[in-house]
């Protein structure tokens, strides 16, 4: 991507009004819903339509689900006003096309894993989001993966998670020169409630190596 290319960020598991308000003031350039029922960070659909609902415009929506069945994706879709979803599970390629939506793959990385094949299966999506891998946890680890495991002739656009921080985001998009970075622990007080502080310092880290 180069640097002529600013890094995207995308602010995941907003629950409150205010946090996605404020994730847009500081220049936050997507906000993640999250509709995962085991989530510390699950919203309902109505909380959801208050989080985006006087979000400017050019802030991207982003509804994101885990193994969740059609029904439930459509139900949230006919009542949030969503711009991507964000499959998080192990959804097959023709499962995540089906809602005619444009979509975001998530990768955990682990070792033997071909990304670049990976890719190709899910030549549909939008992007690929790289998170990190951990046995029975579909994301929100807080751990970060070795960056230097990413192909740099992957040909997708790239989300880099997992363990991201005001102190190391630097160095992973020096290292990974992704698309965009995905942040949700890493900018909170207590899971599902963004710090300001700590948000603002993550994306002055971001812009710091644009």
């Amino acid at each position: 991507m180069g640097s002529l290319m600013r890094t995207r960020i995308k602010i995941c598991g907003v629950t409150r009004h205010e946090d996605a308000q404020q994730a847009a003031y500081l220049g936050a350039d997507a906000i993640g819903l999250v509709f995962y029922p085991h989530s510390p960070r699950l919203v309902t659909v109505e909380q959801a339509c208050a989080i985006v609902r006087d979000l400017p415009p050019f802030v991207s929506r982003v509804a994101l689900f885990v193994d969740a069945a059609p029904e439930e994706i459509h139900y949230v879709l006919e009542r949030v006003p969503i711009d991507y979803l964000q499959f998080h599970g192990d959804e097959l390629p023709q499962f995540c096309a089906q809602f005619k939506q444009p979509f975001l793959k998530v990768l955990r990385m682990r070792s033997g894993l071909d990304v670049i094949d990976y890719a190709a299966d899910y030549a549909e999506a939008a992007a690929l989001l790289l998170d990190t891998f951990q046995d029975g946890v579909p994301g929100g680890t807080g751990q970060t993966f070795d960056w230097t495991d990413v192909p740099s002739t992957l040909q997708k656009p790239l989300l880099l998670a997992g363990g991201l921080t005001a102190a190391n985001v630097a160095d992973a998009i020096r290292t990974v020169r992704p698309y965009a970075v995905d942040v949700s622990g890493g900018v909170e007080a207590s899971p599902g409630i963004k710090d300001a502080g700590k948000m603002a310092a993550f994306i002055q880290a971001v812009r710091s190596v644009d």
